[in-house]
């Protein structure tokens, strides 16, 4: 069955970040508030981080077009974002590409805070910091046995795990899956900013979208 309304594994993002700290100078943009979101920093650039194994790659795509380097992340979490006061961690905005179209330009503008993506004892996590909705696509968010393609759509302010590691290990001992936009790679996590796409709605593929992020994990977690 299709799940166009979202996953029951979202969470509050103050919930989901109980175990972080305030990160300095950041307030929220909605009704004008000054409220301090709750953030993990990010210190994947940091002279120790290049000393320890990497536990995912960041790429950023403009619907078939990727956009810049991979970004490796060796921290527990990374932040990936279009305008983030003092933030550190993987900035869009300063991606550049000739001849954006309007439609990726309107879209980029959406990401703002973008998201958090961090590295859990049970998975990993994708908080939206952003002020649109996300969405997201995941071989451990799919239905065991089904071959619909589902994309969970998560609210600003929410949080939902992408990656299971549990469940990852038990989908390993079945067959592989072709899907019909795009080959099946069980480690990839794919987060669409603001647009959905697959059977409830228009965007029947990832590609069609404007502004994406494939998360390619690493198998040593």
């Amino acid at each position: 069955m299709n799940d166009c309304m979202g996953d029951r594994s979202e969470q509050p993002l103050n919930l989901g970040l109980r175990r972080a700290r305030t990160y300095p100078g950041l307030a929220s943009k909605k009704g004008g508030t000054s409220a301090k979101l709750q953030l993990m920093t990010d210190a994947s650039t940091s002279p120790d981080a290049v000393k320890r194994s990497h536990w995912c790659n960041v790429a950023y795509w403009e619907h078939r077009t990727r956009v810049g380097r991979l970004y490796t992340v060796y921290e527990q979490s990374v932040s990936i974002f279009y305008d983030l006061p003092q933030g550190n961690g993987f900035c869009l905005g300063q991606l550049n590409l000739e001849n954006r179209s309007e439609t990726v330009r309107r879209t980029r503008s959406k990401i703002g805070y973008g998201i958090l993506l961090s590295k859990e004892p049970d998975g990993v996590w994708a908080y939206n910091r952003s002020e649109h909705p996300i969405f997201v696509n995941s071989p451990t968010l799919d239905i065991p046995n089904c071959r619909t393609l589902i994309v969970r759509k998560v609210m600003p302010g929410y949080s939902i795990k992408v990656f299971d590691y549990e469940k990852s290990c038990l989908l390993q001992h079945t067959a592989e899956l072709d899907y019909a936009d795009g080959p099946y790679d069980p480690n990839s996590v794919r987060i669409s900013f603001a647009k959905g796409w697959g059977p409830c709605y228009s965007r029947q593929f990832i590609t069609s979208c404007p502004c994406w992020l494939e998360i390619l994990l690493s198998n040593n977690r």
